[in-house]
Order: structure tokens, then C-alpha cells, then sequence
């Protein structure tokens, strides 16, 4: 069996480099975002899909700060994202303001956990 994924928080780009991976990583955030009633939308097309993903994201959190910051709270509860997480994103990304900071997170934490769902199934 192939080694756990070494996936980190300045690397998930590399990991979105297959279909498959891409659809199941945007499939977990639209589920973890769904299951509050934020509906997430995604084209199809998987041509820059971290950006297009990044910029959805971004949105939508804006959006939340501003009209319900409990609901963001329960969603990054939810996909399990803490404020040394964060933190810690800001320091290796010091160029995104604090919304694109979380857009991040949530995009590495369901990418991270469709790898490692993949991996204890057996699939590459």
C-alpha cells in the first residue's frame, strides 16, 4: 500500500491534479457547506479548479461574516478547522486577507480528508 498522503497546508494545489480527486474534494465541501443550508456551486470544468473553488469559497464566506457568523462558526466546526489552523495558514500565507485564509482551510481540510478516505479504501 502506497504511504499516507503528506498533504500540508502550502501544497494542496499539487493534489488537485486528477478528476477524481478534484470531484470529490468539491462533492465533501459541498456536503459539509449543505448540511447548514450554504449551497455551493461548481461548473464542472475542473481547468483551475483551486482557484475557482477559492474564489466560491471567499464569497460566501464574506457573505457569512457579514449576515451570520454563528452559521460560519458551526460550518468550520463542522469541517473541522480551528483558530491555530488558521493561524497557522496566515503565517505560511501571509500575501490572503483572513477571509481567503478560511477559503483555504476548507478547501485543504475536505481535500485532506477525501485523500485519506481514498487511502484506508485502498484507492490511489
Amino acid at each position: 500500500m502506497e504511504n499516507l498522503p503528506d498533504i500540508h497546508s502550502n501544497n494542496v494545489r499539487s493534489y488537485l491534479d486528477r478528476e477524481e480527486i478534484i470531484l470529490d474534494t468539491i462533492a465533501q465541501i459541498m456536503k459539509d457547506f449543505g448540511m447548514f443550508g450554504v449551497e455551493i456551486e461548481y461548473s464542472g470544468s475542473i481547468e483551475d479548479a483551486y482557484d475557482k473553488l477559492h474564489r466560491q469559497l471567499v464569497g460566501q464566506i464574506d457573505h457569512l461574516m457579514n449576515s451570520n457568523a454563528d452559521l460560519l462558526m458551526s460550518i468550520l466546526y463542522q469541517v473541522d478547522i480551528s483558530q491555530r489552523d488558521i493561524d497557522r495558514t496566515q503565517a505560511e500565507f501571509p500575501f490572503y486577507n483572513h477571509v481567503e485564509i478560511i477559503a483555504h482551510q476548507i478547501i485543504f481540510r475536505d481535500l485532506k480528508k477525501v485523500l485519506f478516505r481514498r487511502y484506508f479504501s485502498g484507492k490511489s
